[in-house]
């Protein structure tokens, strides 16, 4: 188990990895991946019991599900440097017959990845449907779903949020990433998501609040979330993160939701991020 300080060092990395991953691909969502960054650094490091030797029904050990999947770049990075495959893999992002699709996918067979996702608002179902096997098999392990806040605007996930708590399904923690914007611009201009807090508490879920770019706070509220599990009622934690943190030409807009950056833009990124776990090779572009 990681301490703050190696966690601090592991994010630093991750987010080297998705700028880098992004700019040879070409493609992907670099902005909600480095805002995220923390957060799955200390889920995988810290906080989750997993194996990388990885198997595919989860039992036994907590499961994650990735339903925003576009920001699958921090996803790849932290499975990577948790040893489910090597780091090297990671320069194949988005290439033509590479496990590391766009998307998390299964039919590759990507050790990590259990259910393909990106289409939004479908995750927390299938986050639900793992946990009630759990509950079902006398499995104590938890599992724990991320969503993003413009994924909020899908209806599937209220249908979710309602089943939840009606079947008492205690075992899961959700985490939504309100960083306030989404592809086509700020939340509150596209479709506003109101009173987030009341509608959640008004569900019947136990709210919580993180600020996902401080790893000690982050640290402290998954802990503190897992003590709130088993009480008869879902947990969901209201996570605030900066898009493109904390890369300051990214930081703030939503231009940097699924844009690469060139190869200035790349250098520039780089030189605000630590190298700390070293750098895999690519080959030449």
């Amino acid at each position: 188990m990681a301490d703050i300080q190696e966690l601090r060092r592991i994010a630093s990395q991750v987010r080297r990895d998705i700028v880098r991953q992004t700019h040879f691909a070409s493609s992907g969502h670099p902005g909600g991946s480095l805002g995220c960054a923390d957060f799955f650094t200390a889920l995988y490091f810290h906080i989750m019991e997993h194996d990388p030797s990885f198997n595919m029904d989860g039992k036994g050990e907590d499961v994650f599900v990735l339903s925003n999947g576009h920001i699958s770049p921090v996803f790849y990075s932290v499975l990577a440097h948790s040893g489910y495959f090597p780091t090297e893999e990671l320069a194949t992002f988005r290439k033509i017959g590479s496990r590391l699709q766009g998307h998390p996918a299964t039919h590759e067979g990507l050790p990590g990845v259990r259910v393909a996702t990106g289409s939004l608002g479908q995750g927390l179902s299938v986050a639900l449907g793992i946990a009630l096997s759990k509950k079902m098999e006398g499995d104590d392990r938890m599992v724990y779903c991320l969503c993003g806040d413009g994924e909020l605007q899908e209806g599937q996930i209220w249908e979710a949020a309602m089943f939840a708590p009606h079947n008492k399904v205690d075992n899961l923690i959700l985490t939504v990433d309100w960083n306030g914007v989404q592809i086509d611009g700020p939340n509150e201009e596209v479709l506003s998501l109101g009173d987030l807090p009341k509608k959640w508490e008004a569900f019947g879920w136990d709210v919580m609040h993180m600020n996902g770019n401080d790893m000690e706070d982050v640290v402290n509220t998954l802990e503190d979330a897992k003590g709130h599990t088993g009480r008869g009622k879902p947990v969901v934690i209201l996570m605030k993160t900066g898009m493109g943190y904390p890369v300051d030409f990214m930081m703030g807009t939503h231009k940097w939701h699924g844009v690469a950056p060139n190869a200035e833009q790349l250098e520039t990124a780089l030189a605000q991020l630590e190298e700390t776990l070293g750098d895999y090779p690519y080959p030449a572009k």
